[in-house]
């Protein structure tokens, strides 16, 4: 054969080259090559266009044998754009979403692409078209059976189309034929790794369509199942990626192996023939860097190809470390095959063998929003930038976004600009990074995403197309709505396209959206849209008594049902719609209508709710509350900014949308910040920290004072009249200014009057020109009047209490709010003056020239181009200054509405900063004053900084004298030399004069030094806690005592309280040991933000009283270093965590530590309170289990046990039950086991897992210790052998345990086509063969499977054991056992032959041959001896082999005879239907006999085969019994009553009678007595088919018949596609019923319950139908069930009397009429 391959190849191959051979054409070639590039480099450094003309050259010119081109280095690396692409490109996608019909993919460098349902594979696409021609309902799996996202796969561009919008859309396939285009039969090797698609199941695989010509690639089907854990088959058209295992018959044959970490690891080697033209996305290749630029990597792969890897694709851990000549691991990412460009991924999840990559971020999906204060890392001009976010996520932008669609860049700016704001566009599941956008017209857009819009919003946008069934309306790019039919107006339109016309602007309010499916919905009505009531966009928001519009969806006799937002609803009944009675709601109203609705219940649980149009319209119920309502004074709100007017702002508080007004005087506590901040806001802005301090049933109103939102956050308020107390300080603002005094207004709408005399400690003229309006203010309570209820206060700067620190809040607050302004200005302005301005502080140096110098000077900046920068003469003095002379200049101020710079150019505050140190006190001169602000220099520091012009908030200047004016000198105290809220300006407190200061209390408190370490005091005992005793020390101030320095540690008894032993009010002497920081609520917040004070920690035990005694403080972690695991120790309970479930404990006052849940308990009663075990403050002993460092504590165990030992009990906690595996438990110190299902007792019962539940604690014997899990043991013999019962089922430790013959009982573990496998032990299985598990046939081991789930108790014998393979052989057999077999008796299922009917069966056969060769034998002449023996010699040679059938093959020496011919006749073939070729009488016999005689055994054959010498007498008897034989053969042939013994002799008889179901059933039923299900089926297919299509009933016997065939051996799929067949071919009446019975007889109730229920339904009119299912019920005893079958007929039926006549007479049994009669009684009666 070998010989005549060669010559004659199959397939026309060619001769194989030696493998010598290749090697050197190979090395000859690639050195040849090397030379060519290095030669060539020197040429070709001009344009594209010669690389390309040289690139073809190479490819034609010099060409490797197996195709191997080289490719030539990028100039440049940069991401792939969308122009770049092409079709024909292969690229690695990544699955983003997949829908039904279509696959969104995830592309490198962020683009994305679509692959179709006609893409997948030919196989898969022809499937579809038969699907979608045929009547046939068989399920084809769609695309989300064969992707998932974040699926890697190889894809291939097919087409680029235009879209709608003018956008490219790239269309992919996933073909094997596109794919693998460039792979021939001949280039496959072993170890490639290819995509294919599945062509068809075979039964022991799959056929791989790898889109290779030729070849057909095998995929095992067991190769699936060990490397993958799910047991899903493939379906065809599947998508797999598999490795080559083997390629045979030069390519024509491929087995593949799949296996996903493999195949992921595989690492592409060049021995396995890869080239520029078969390079594949997704291969791993080992690479080298060629050179390293700022955009990316240039490598060498595969000895002598290039490629690219992207910024994007460089791992960013290792960026920084990538040099010249390293070794990397790459991923291929995409291949353009026309310029053999090549883009690689060193990214790690794309080089590890990971299925599956993350499709949403660590973060969270962000797509949508707007991030402000992003940092521009690198900028890349071909391709785009990287952006770093403020949580320092990474963001890229493409170029195209770094400037709006008609700009030009301008890189220099962007990278000079310290802060971006972006917007989130997408997120790329490939490129594992965040897509923003800088351009200002995508971040401003108000709805990016469907989720940026939400239920109730009032949206403008524009009518796109018109619909039968609505209108679409674009709002932005592409999101649209649509506006159903119904909502297009107020009333029905019946010609919409008269009222709206396309490119026509609307308003609608949103209805509802689904962000998921991008589905919209609008109105246009203008009650909706319009509406001022509150909207219910839930069943929360409609509270009883709340009116709303809503509109009519439905009417019905009982009443309307009305429809809100998100899909609210509710039933307005009969008696609510009308104040008059409305007796048919259908004519009053219509579906569509607009009405107000009154909420009289609703259950938001239920959904439900109960609404009155009759109460909306009349208000016969109390006043509908406002939407104000909803709004709580001092909260924190959000609002946006509706409308600006002269007074104030019209807000819209978020996310209700409430209205409410913001007037300008409450926009800032510095009332020269109010216009300014009124002046920057625009409608649309968002306000945040608005607090509402006054409401009413008009209006609410907020304000945004920090002080004052700090009085309402605090409760520093009066809510109502009756809560003011003559002295209270409250913090309000001046309402109104008249001649005699100021009105000044509180929070809660309080108004009180502060008298002239009462307005300031100076003497007021004119109380008008005192204060501003707005101006916020301290007023104390002076007087009340109940009566009227009215108030006098007093402003007087003496009689109120200022908090330390609230000048400098005030000073911090007012400076952000003009930044704000600053910023907000800058960012709305589209030129860059403001922008720069905006990014100027104070102090900052400038290079200016002179422009010019008169009175002052005026200076120009190159940088600052429109800008007016000036100096005042005070600024300037004493420096000469001519136009154009260069300065370096120092800013006071900058003004950005006016685009003023203030600057000075004194020498003094020019030159170089020196340091300040804090609390300590300069001279300082103001510089230049602003309204509230004053800018002043320090000393010669040459130090700025800013400070407000009035210390107080009551604070008047009478005259102009009084305020602060440049060259002024104050007295200042650093606070803090460098303040980050003042940009980095020191923070001062000033003053005109130094006044001689009184301390106070607290003041002292705050500044004292405290107390030494080991110093001794005295105190008196404050309180005592279990933990703590806190002592008052001498001095006033406090100290704690921790529960562990009270008593002696020698004289700490376990379970006493020591803190107990101390009395309140006693005096203690006490020893300072330490310290600890605690906050103090002397102060407010506001004005000490970060004020802490610390706590003496003292000690009370006497030996550490003693002087002499040196304490030392030892730091904590050092203390916690000297604990050692094991080492046992005392601690002081602090509480039980019932969250964590853990014991808190102190050891020393620095040293916490916990006891977990399981090494807290002893005994398990004590599980359901664990709290009540220890007491706060109680001793108790406990062992280290671990020392933490982080956070610095101690892991503690209170059972005595600090660390699990093999052959120790300890408690254990269940965490769930696993069928293979048992029972998970959780173990104290971290541990965790498994408890196998024969270690759970020592008597096995069935469902031995059902008795354990989660979080159940447990006594565990701990066995040992495997690769960190334990094995654990519930036996009761191991956890108490002293008191345990006998064992019945011992614990099986080793195989020699066991012996042959022995009974014993296990719990199933599986069953498969090997048998069923028992677990004896942990880790010992036995297995029973099929032949030794049950007495019956089986033909499929699910029947077991189904009978015996895992953990099924059985008794088994042990029938052999093989020690040195650890195998043992069991037996299930009754026989064995004694137990009933396995499977039930209902199966029906034919008994397995065995013994002496075993034996009587073959002898029976044995008998029939022997006859008919007997026969033969008389027939023929005798043989001489020699003639015999000359046979025998031969039969070597000639006859033909005859095998004998399966259950024949247990017969000893019976493998294979030889049917040798007889000497005296010639020889002749023998057919299985026992016909041959010679017709002498001889050769006739029974057809059955020939068959038998075919395959005889040994015995019979030689004892025909030997010559005996036989009597006449004997002869004589052969010749009668073979005629005997002949005459019964013929009247067999003549009776047609007499059934066929074999298949030859029903085809024979089928050809008279074709038309005969009867024959055609007894031909099944011949097959299914020798168990051929499959031969079986095919005859009844082959009956349909034949059986002409007028035979109806004989058609129909034969359908019913496959019915029964599979119901009984095969699945519910198979009986259900038998019956739709059946029903497309026969009347459906009879097969619904015929099916019905199959089900009655076989007991199954249920699905017979279910039919009889279709049928009733379907064939209502057919009093059959109904006579069946009565009696049906009546069988089953349902009487009940069958009198309400009856009523049902009576209403079904034509005519009563034939109904009741039917009943009586027909399809009821004798012993059930007596039961229809009773039914019938009630019926009569």
């Amino acid at each position: 054969m070998a010989s005549a391959e060669e010559d004659f190849p199959r397939g026309g191959t060619t001769k194989k080259p030696t493998g010598s051979k290749i090697v050197t054409q190979r090395t000859e070639v690639d050195n040849l090559f090397q030379s060519n590039e290095q030669a060539e480099t020197k040429k070709r450094k001009g344009a594209a266009k010669d690389d390309g003309k040289k690139l073809k050259k190479q490819k034609t010119g010099k060409e490797k044998p197996d195709g191997l081109t080289l490719n030539a280095i990028a100039k440049c690396v940069e991401i792939i754009h969308t122009k770049n692409v092409k079709e024909g490109m292969l690229m690695l996608g990544c699955v983003k979403e997949v829908a039904d019909f279509e696959v969104t993919v995830s592309l490198p460098c962020g683009l994305h692409g679509f692959l179709s349902i006609k893409n997948i594979c030919d196989s898969y696409t022809k499937l579809l078209s038969e699907q979608l021609d045929s009547t046939d309902t068989e399920e084809i799996c769609s695309l989300p059976h064969f992707f998932y996202p974040g699926m890697l796969f190889r894809c291939v561009v097919s087409k680029l189309d235009v879209a709608k919008g003018g956008s490219t859309s790239i269309q992919l396939s996933v073909n094997p034929k596109l794919v693998n285009k460039a792979l021939t039969s001949s280039s496959l090797k072993a170890g490639m790794v290819l995509s294919g698609c599945v062509e068809s199941v075979e039964d022991h695989g799959y056929i791989i369509d790898i889109g290779i010509n030729g070849t057909k690639a095998f995929l095992p089907k067991k190769a699936v199942k060990d490397k993958q854990n799910n047991s899903e088959d493939l379906k065809v058209g599947q998508y797999v990626t598999s490795q080559v295992e083997e390629v045979k018959n030069d390519g024509r044959v491929v087995r593949l192996s799949f296996s996903p970490p493999t195949v992921a690891q595989a690492c592409a080697e060049s021995q396995q023939g890869w080239n520029l033209t078969n390079l594949m996305p997704g291969l791993q290749v080992k690479a080298k860097i060629k050179k390293v630029t700022k955009h990316g990597l240039l490598l060498d792969f595969l000895s002598s190809f290039s490629g690219q890897v992207d910024f994007l694709h460089m791992d960013p851990e290792q960026a920084s470390g990538y040099t010249e000549g390293g070794e990397v691991q790459a991923c291929v990412l995409y291949v353009e095959p026309s310029t053999r460009l090549v883009g690689l991924s060193l990214r790690s999840y794309l080089i590890q063998p990971l299925t599956r990559v993350e499709t949403t971020p660590a973060g969270g999906d962000r797509i949508g929003e707007v991030v402000k204060g992003c940092k521009m890392t690198s900028l890349h001009h071909m391709s785009g930038a990287m952006l770093e976010l403020p949580d320092k996520t990474a963001a890229f932008v493409h170029r195209n976004h770094l400037k709006e669609s008609n700009e030009k860049v301008n890189e220099n700016r962007l990278l000079a600009m310290s802060q971006h704001t972006c917007r989130i566009m997408d997120y790329s599941p490939i490129d594992q990074i965040h897509f923003v956008s800088l351009r200002k017209s995508v971040i401003n857009k108000p709805f990016f995403r469907y989720h940026d819009l939400q239920a109730g919003q009032v949206v403008e946008g524009t009518v796109s197309v018109l619909l039968n069934h609505g209108m679409m309306v674009q709002l932005s790019g592409h999101i649209k709505g649509l506006v159903p039919r119904t909502h297009l107006s107020d009333i029905i339109l019946k010609n919409p396209e008269k009222k709206y016309m396309e490119g026509m602007k609307v308003k609608c309010r949103v209805l509802s959206v689904e962000p998921e499916n991008k589905k919209l919905y609008l109105t246009k009505k203008k009650a909706l849209v319009e509406s001022s009531l509150p909207l219910f966009l839930s069943y929360g928001d409609a509270r009883p008594g709340r009116v709303s519009h809503g509109y009519i969806v439905c009417v019905k006799d009982f009443g309307c049902i009305v429809r809100f937002y998100n899909n609210v609803k509710g039933l307005v009944p009969l008696n609510e719609l009308s104040s008059q009675p409305v007796i048919s709601p259908e004519e009053v109203f219509y579906v569509g209508q607009v009405l107000k609705a009154k909420v009289l219940q609703c259950n938001p649980e239920k959904e439900k709710m109960v609404l009155s149009f009759k109460a909306a319209v009349t208000g016969d119920t109390e006043e509908t509350p406002t939407p104000q309502f909803d709004c709580e004074v001092g909260k924190r709100l959000e609002a946006k900014v509706l409308k600006k007017s002269v007074n104030g702002l019209e807000m819209a508080i978020l996310p209700e949308e409430i209205r409410a007004t913001l007037p300008t005087m409450h926009l800032s506590d510095h009332m020269s910040n109010c216009p300014l901040l009124w002046e920057s806001l625009q409608e649309g802005d968002t306000i945040s920290n608005l607090v509402c301090f006054s409401k009413n049933k008009q209006s609410i109103t907020l304000t945004k004072k920090p002080t004052v939102r700090w009085s309402l956050e605090e409760g520093v308020v009066a809510k109502d009249f009756s809560e003011i107390t003559v002295g209270m300080q409250l913090i309000g603002w001046i309402k109104n200014i008249m001649p005699y005094g100021v009105f000044v207004e509180f929070p809660y709408g309080l108004v009180g009057l502060t008298p002239k005399s009462a307005m300031s400690d100076k003497f007021i003229t004119d109380a008008t020109t005192a204060f501003q309006l707005g101006q916020t203010v301290i007023a104390k309570v002076t007087n009340l009047d109940e009566e009227k209820k009215r108030f006098l206060v007093t402003l007087k700067i003496s009689e109120v209490i200022t908090q330390e620190g609230s000048t400098q809040t005030r000073l911090i607050n007012g400076l952000q709010e003009r930044r704000a302004v600053t910023e907000m200005l800058a960012t709305r302005d589209n030129g860059d003056l403001r922008q720069q301005l905006a990014a100027l502080s104070v102090g900052q140096k400038l290079k200016l020239t002179v422009d010019t110098a008169d009175d002052g000077a005026i200076f120009k900046s190159d940088d600052l181009v429109g800008a007016t920068i000036m100096a005042t003469k005070h600024h300037v003095m004493g420096v000469s200054l001519t136009p154009g002379q260069k300065v370096t200049a120092v800013i006071l101020l900058v003004d950005i509405l006016s685009t003023c710079v203030h600057v000075s150019i004194l020498s003094k505050l020019v030159g170089k900063k020196k340091s300040l140190t804090e609390e300590s006190k300069y001279t300082a001169m103001v510089q230049h004053i602003d309204k509230d602000f004053a800018t002043i220099s320090l000393d010669d520091t040459a130090q700025l900084t800013v400070i407000q012009t009035s210390n107080h908030l009551n604070e008047i200047f009478l005259s102009e004298s009084e305020k602060l004016k440049a060259g002024m000198c104050l007295a200042v105290e650093v606070i803090e030399s460098s303040c980050e809220e003042l940009q980095g300006l020191p923070l001062v407190s000033w003053h005109r004069t130094v006044p001689k200061r009184l301390r106070t209390i607290s003041e002292n408190q705050s500044s004292s030094t405290g107390h030494c370490f080991g110093e001794i005091l005295q105190g008196k005992v404050r309180t005592v806690k279990p933990s703590c005793i806190q002592v008052t020390l001498e001095d006033g101030n406090t100290g704690s005592v921790h529960v562990s320095e009270v008593v002696e540690p020698a004289e700490v008894r376990q379970g006493s309280f020591p803190t107990s032993t101390v009395k309140v009010g006693s005096v203690v002497t006490a020893r300072v040991i330490g310290g600890r920081e605690a906050s103090s609520h002397r102060f407010l917040p506001f004005s000490h933000p970060k004020l802490t004070y610390t706590i003496p920690e003292l000690t009370l035990i006497p030996s550490k009283l003693d002087q002499s005694v040196d304490l030392k403080a030892v730091p904590t972690k050092e203390k916690l270093s000297s604990y050692k695991v094991g080492e046992e120790i005392t601690c002081f309970v602090s509480k039980f965590n019932p969250e964590k479930k853990c014991l808190e404990v102190t050891i020393d006052p620095c040293i916490n530590g916990t006891v977990e849940f399981l090494a807290m308990i002893k005994d398990p009663k004590d599980v359901s309170h664990p709290e009540k075990l220890y007491k706060l403050g109680q001793v108790i002993r406990a062992k280290v289990v671990e020392v933490c460092s982080k956070p610095q504590r101690l892991a503690l165990s209170v059972t005595g046990e600090h660390k699990l030992e093999k052959g120790s009990v300890t408690l254990g906690m269940v965490i769930n039950t696993q069928p293979y595996v048992g029972l998970l438990v959780k173990l104290p110190f971290g541990g965790v086991g498994a408890v196998a299902v024969t270690d759970l007792a020592d008597a096995y019962r069935p469902n031995p897992l059902d008795v354990y539940s989660k979080d159940q604690l447990l006594r565990c014997y701990l066995l040992g210790n495997e690769n960190g899990k334990w094995q654990l043991s519930l036996r009761p013999s191991r956890l108490n052998p002293q008191q345990a019962k006998p064992v019945k089922d011992p614990e099986v430790l080793s195989v020699q345990q066991l012996k042959t013959g022995q009974i014993i009982r296990g719990y199933v573990k599986s069953v498969g086509e090997q048998g069923v496998f028992i677990k004896l032990s942990a880790s010992i299985t036995g297995r029973a063969e099929l032949q030794q598990s049950t007495t019956y046939f089986v033909n499929n081991y699910k029947v077991l499977s189904t009978h015996l789930p895992p953990n099924t108790l059985l008794t088994t014998k042990i029938i052999s054991i093989n020690e040195k393979e650890g195998l043992v052989d069991l037996s299930l057999l009754p026989v064995d056992t004694g137990k009933p077999d396995i499977l039930p008796k209902s199966l029906n299922l034919p008994l397995r032959l065995i013994g002496e009917e075993k034996k009587k069966h073959d002898s029976l056969k044995k008998k029939k041959r022997t006859l008919s060769e007997s026969e033969q034998k008389n027939t023929e002449s005798p043989v001489p001896k020699k003639k015999k023996k000359k046979t025998k010699t031969e039969d070597n040679d000639s006859g033909v082999e005859v095998y004998f059938r399966e259950e024949e093959e247990e017969e000893p020496k019976s493998d294979a005879v030889k049917v040798m011919p007889s000497s005296a006749a010639p020889s002749r073939l023998q057919v299985a239907a026992g016909f041959s070729w010679d017709m002498g009488l001889s050769s006739l016999k029974p057809a059955s006999a020939a068959k038998d005689a075919d395959s005889s055994d040994e015995e019979d054959q030689e004892g025909s085969s030997k010559p005996q010498k036989k009597s006449r007498h004997e002869v004589e008897q052969e010749k009668k019994a073979a005629e005997k034989a002949l005459v019964q053969r013929e009247t067999e042939l003549m009776d047609p009553s007499l059934r066929p013994q074999d298949a030859a002799a029903f085809e024979r008889l089928l050809l008279a009678s074709p038309n005969s179901s009867l024959l055609w059933l007894q031909y099944m039923a011949h097959h299914l007595q020798a168990t051929q299900i499959e031969q079986a089926r095919a005859v009844a297919e082959r009956a349909l088919k034949t059986i002409s299509f007028r035979e109806e009933q004989e058609k129909l016997n034969v359908w019913v018949a496959l019915l029964n065939l599979e119901n009984m051996y095969g699945t519910e799929e198979s009986l259900k596609k038998v019956f739709e067949r059946a029903l497309q071919f026969c009347e459906p009446m009879p097969v619904y019923q015929q099916l019905a019975d199959i089900y009655a007889k076989s007991e199954k109730i249920k699905e017979a319950e279910g039919l009889y229920k279709t049928m009733v339904k379907r064939f209502r009119q057919n009093k059959a139908v109904w006579l069946s299912y009565g009696s049906f019920l009546l069988q089953q005893g349902e009487s009940d069930s069958a009198s309400a079958l009856l009523q049902r007929a009576l209403k079904s039926l034509p005519s009563k009397e034939s109904k009741m006549a039917c009943l009586n007479s027909e399809g009821v049994t004798s012993q059930n009429r007596c039961m229809v009669r009773c039914i019938h009684l009630p019926v009569h009666a």
